[in-house]
């Protein structure tokens, strides 16, 4: 079962998160903190797969505190879960490394969906926030054109990630086992540069890297990985903007 940590000052908000992903088939409450201060020294014990993590914590913020455990434990997936939807939170959220932005109103199943879709690469995310992360992209240009030398086949696997396929759907619809996915992954990787599926997919979003590379207002979930996924250089664009 994979293990799910709570960032929750509120006790009886902690005590409730904690029953309902105990009560779920493929979650277990690992650990629960009422702080980040807290958190920090204890966490690592038993390191969990992700956190939720309310942002209006006493002593640092859940902002802070995403920061300083996405330094420490770089591949811990990190979600908020808050009931703040302002821009500048979002943002320094999305920033700060948060792979999703859930508002406490979320109904329990929507909020287990969620971490599933944290847990698989996906940016959940609330439908008032989602929004507001729409009209941030809004105000980005994108990067000029370039290929980067992949090979036609590689853009057309590259696409398919884009699109939203793992590695088992784009072996499917390209005729391929997963391994010759996997191949062809670490050549795309070596010649863009990165390290990920989400840093290509990211890098390929921003420099329209294959075609039709636009973000449909409908598929927010993809323009917060992008979000996520690229967050140092469209950081410092909002940055400059």
């Amino acid at each position: 079962m994979r293990r799910v940590a709570i960032i929750e000052d509120q006790r009886e908000i902690r005590e409730g998160l904690c029953e309902l992903i105990a009560g779920s088939d493929d979650f277990r409450c690992s650990a629960t903190f009422g702080s980040i201060e807290e958190t920090l020294p204890k966490i690592g014990s038993d390191l969990p797969d992700v956190a939720l993590v309310d942002i209006g914590l006493p002593g640092l913020s859940g902002i802070e505190g995403i920061r300083l455990l996405k330094e420490r434990y770089p591949g811990l997936v990190l979600v908020v879960l808050t009931v703040f939807e302002d821009d500048q939170r979002i943002f320094d959220a999305i920033c700060a490394g948060a792979s999703g932005y859930l508002l406490k109103k979320t109904p329990a199943a929507r909020l287990l969906e969620g971490i599933r879709e944290a847990l698989c690469g996906g940016a959940p995310m609330s439908p008032e926030v989602a929004s507001r992360v729409i009209a941030m992209f809004r105000q980005v240009r994108p990067a000029p054109h370039g290929n980067h030398d992949l090979t036609p086949h590689q853009q057309r696997l590259l696409k398919l990630l884009v699109d939203g396929h793992n590695y088992k759907t784009a072996a499917v619809e390209l005729g391929v086992t997963v391994n010759t996915i996997s191949f062809h992954m670490r050549q795309i990787y070596d010649k863009l540069h990165v390290h990920s599926k989400s840093e290509a997919v990211a890098k390929a979003l921003r420099n329209h890297i294959v075609d039709s590379l636009t973000i449909p207002c409908f598929n927010v979930s993809k323009a917060l990985e992008y979000a996520i996924s690229g967050e140092e250089s469209l950081c410092k664009r909002f940055e400059t903007n």
